[in-house]
């Protein structure tokens, strides 16, 4: 088979051959170009240790110094010409910072290697990753506050099985989201301060003969320390699977609370209204008003668990050290932080934006029978019944009310005598829905004092 016969197999694309092939499989550029900032801040730590250990000269290390802030200024500035043929961010910018100061440029690769690099930067990347998640989190939970501070006492259906179970308060909903977003907020700062170790100065994996300082540089990149084993810093991306892991914990939370807000602002219950910002139209439906945010949101879980299993996948089998393999772990952890970003945007805006309705939400938190449990509480308390025979008295009570077409506090006294003989008047001063919830006076609890104690604690956290 000639290698016209073979080119024409593999398409236009790559007409050049296998050369076109292994120069498209082989290089990152396409992607880690995003580790620009981090590969020019790791470099020019590098030659500063080098310079202070006397490894290479002073002056070189102020020619390479300066020219990489030329070659960052270039990027910055979109007038830097990356090539696929240079592979990846390190050769791009060593190329390029050959062409701006000359001989000092090959200085710069002494005691270090792509492994290491490498695995220094995406760390440096990552980590600022956990920093904007946590910022991100913390403008969510604000918003949360806010609406929940409004609606401390406004009464609402909770749910269990999304059948009506017991009323709770607005504001107690919006809190326990806060609380949710917290615990991520925690998994991504614990992430980053486990991943906060340096990698630099392992070389391709078993160290360098040079006297570097490697305290030096994990200090001015702002690491806690030089990571202890060079096998382990070139060759595990565990604090890439951490990430991902909190992202899409934090995903299936958002896509939770989205999935509410999209039954809430439907016409069956009109709980809430979205803002115009947040919702669609509907091209043949004039009256459609869709909450396509919120859904979108809903469906980000997706793409960040599969970023997820795509990079556990590719790490599961490999050997010490370093694997060609480990170059599929960019674009995964670059589009689910891009997305998680993203949602945690677009949350936040809705839950500025949007407006519960007080009357719908009482409303319905006063169908179905949602005081059945005060009732049985009461007839425990009261009558001093065992709390199986309280729940037995009381779904009979249910069954009349559903046959009178009813609710509870619709029954007469001489009803519910009918059914147990000991109830009184009083029972009447638990079956109101704001009684419901006022009772609810345990720690974590519904009530508005409650609710309104753990929001001034989330308030002073969050400043």
């Amino acid at each position: 088979m000639t290698d016209r016969t073979q080119n024409a197999m593999w398409g236009g694309r790559f007409a050049a051959g296998p050369d076109a092939i292994m120069e498209a499989i082989n290089a990152s550029i396409g992607f880690d170009r995003r580790l620009y900032a981090q590969d020019i801040a790791g470099s020019r730590a590098h030659a500063a240790m080098l310079a202070e250990r006397g490894i290479i000269s002073d002056s070189d290390a102020a020619a390479i110094r300066e020219g990489l802030l030329t070659v960052l200024s270039e990027i910055e500035g979109g007038n830097f010409a990356f090539s696929t043929a240079l592979e990846d961010i390190h050769m791009n910018v060593e190329a390029r910072l050959k062409e701006v100061i000359g001989e000092p440029a090959g200085r710069l690769h002494t005691a270090r290697s792509r492994n290491d690099q490498v695995a220094t930067d995406f760390r440096l990347w990552v980590r600022d990753q956990c920093d904007a998640a946590v910022g991100g989190l913390a403008a969510l939970k604000k918003a949360l506050l806010a609406q929940a501070e409004a609606g401390a006492d406004w009464v609402m259906p909770g749910f269990t099985h999304l059948q009506t179970a017991q009323p709770v308060t607005w504001g107690h909903h919006m809190m326990a989201y806060v609380e949710m977003f917290a615990r991520d907020a925690g998994r991504f700062r614990d992430a980053r301060a486990r991943m906060n170790e340096c990698p630099l100065g392992a070389a391709a994996l078993a160290g360098t003969s040079f006297p570097i300082d490697r305290h030096m540089t994990a200090t001015a990149l702002g690491f806690d320390r030089p990571m202890a084993n060079s096998l382990d810093a070139v060759s595990d991306r565990d604090f890439a699977l951490e990430f991902l892991s909190a992202a899409a914990i934090c995903a299936v939370h958002l896509s939770r609370f989205a999935e509410e807000l999209v039954i809430w602002s439907s016409a069956q219950f009109r709980f809430v209204a979205l803002s115009d910002r947040f919702s669609t139209g509907s091209s043949i439906m004039p009256q459609k008003k869709n909450p396509d945010a919120a859904e979108l949101i809903r469906a980000k879980i997706g793409r960040i668990l599969g970023a997820t299993v795509a990079l556990f996948t590719v790490m599961k089998g490999l050997p010490l050290a370093y694997s060609k393999d480990m170059q599929e772990d960019k674009e995964q952890v670059f589009d689910a932080a891009d997305t998680l970003m993203l949602a945690l945007a677009a949350m936040e805006g809705m839950v500025r934006d949007m407006t519960a309705t007080r009357e719908n939400l009482e409303r319905a938190a006063a169908s179905g029978f949602s005081t059945a449990t005060d009732l049985a509480d009461w007839l425990v308390r009261s009558l001093g019944l065992p709390f199986r025979e309280a729940h037995h008295v009381t779904g009979s009570l249910v069954a009349l009310a559903e046959k009178r077409g009813c609710d509870l506090p619709d029954l007469t006294l001489h009803e519910m005598n009918s059914v147990h003989g000991g109830i009184t008047q009083e029972v009447y001063s638990v079956l109101g829905v704001h009684n419901s919830v006022a009772s609810r006076q345990s720690y974590g609890g519904t009530s508005p004092d409650q609710v309104r104690a753990q929001i001034a604690r989330w308030k002073q956290r969050l400043g």
